[in-house]
């Protein structure tokens, strides 16, 4: 199916079942991405990704009549929010239940997650993939939350910086310094690992 973005948009809000899917699988990859970004160490060495992305996949669909037109930023904003509680109830979980980290593996498809982190930041041209996926998470781990927030909203979720600046109660200017900060501290912590 290559039809437009806002059109597949209006069938879903209209109830098209195929419509969701596809936008969906449109989205995934950046999904995928997000999550792993967002899981942390904690959630990411008990939990696989790709779960985690299913899940989000099942709430989404099992929700598809509270979707309202918002258009590709609308649709957007949903999926990552919903996403975004998902992994807030995993990180709940795990604090209540005091569990200790076991599995330690990468999804299987890495090289897409790969191409959304490059949204982030640029990759090294001799790391592999799936090294570069764990340079990438790792470095993004060291961030501080509002370092984190403001990358993830502006470069992966497409938000305007008139947009967070306005969810975090700031000026632009302050919102684009922010996200200068932290491409450049997330850059330091790139190159800290080639050294």
């Amino acid at each position: 199916m290559d039809q437009p973005s806002e059109s597949l948009i209006s069938a879903a809000a209209g109830g098209d079942r195929a419509a969701l899917d596809e936008l969906l699988q449109r989205h995934l990859p950046g999904v995928r991405a997000y999550l792993r970004l967002r899981m942390g160490p904690m959630i990411r060495a008990n939990e696989d990704s790709a779960d985690l992305v299913q899940s989000v996949c099942r709430e989404i669909l099992g929700r598809a009549d509270s979707f309202a037109h918002g258009g590709e930023q609308g649709f957007r904003r949903w999926l990552f929010r919903t996403a975004q509680r998902k992994i807030a109830d995993r990180a709940d979980y795990y604090r209540a239940e005091k569990r200790a980290g076991g599995r330690a593996h990468l999804d299987i498809d890495d090289e897409a997650v790969a191409a959304c982190y490059q949204t982030v930041c640029t990759p090294s041209r001799d790391a592999g993939a799936r090294e570069h996926l764990l340079r990438v998470e790792a470095a993004f781990d060291k961030l501080s939350e509002e370092q984190r927030e403001v990358i993830l909203a502006v470069r992966m979720l497409g938000s305007s910086h008139a947009e967070l600046a306005e969810r975090l109660g700031k000026n632009e200017g302050a919102v684009r310094a922010m996200l200068f900060r932290a491409m450049a501290r997330l850059t330091e912590l790139l190159g800290d690992d080639d050294g």
